[in-house]
């Protein structure tokens, strides 16, 4: 069932408004106030992102980690991870 939205006439919006300035214990909100309710889009930022790169592997290793399925980037950026924190501790 579709409901038809009902609009308030400019006289009584400017009403409405006029009474909600009135109102000490109801400020309205300054832009940056609304701009900070709105809700973000997408992932939220991250402090160190990702780098995207290009760069060529042997057939039989993207072979090994696409078998896998879905994620095998992922699980690559896992593997070689542990290779640098590995190599970190034994300097």
């Amino acid at each position: 069932m579709l409901r038809k939205l009902i609009r308030p006439s400019n006289t009584e919006d400017a009403a409405i408004t006029a009474a909600a300035l009135k109102d000490p214990d109801n400020p309205p909100f300054s832009d940056a106030e609304l701009a900070s309710l709105r809700p973000r889009r997408g992932r939220p930022p991250i402090a160190r992102p990702k780098t995207q790169v290009s760069i060529r592997y042997s057939a039989d290793v993207i072979e090994f980690f696409k078998a896998g399925g879905e994620g095998w980037q992922a699980r690559m950026d896992d593997v070689l991870s542990q290779y640098v924190h590995t190599q970190k501790r034994s300097r």
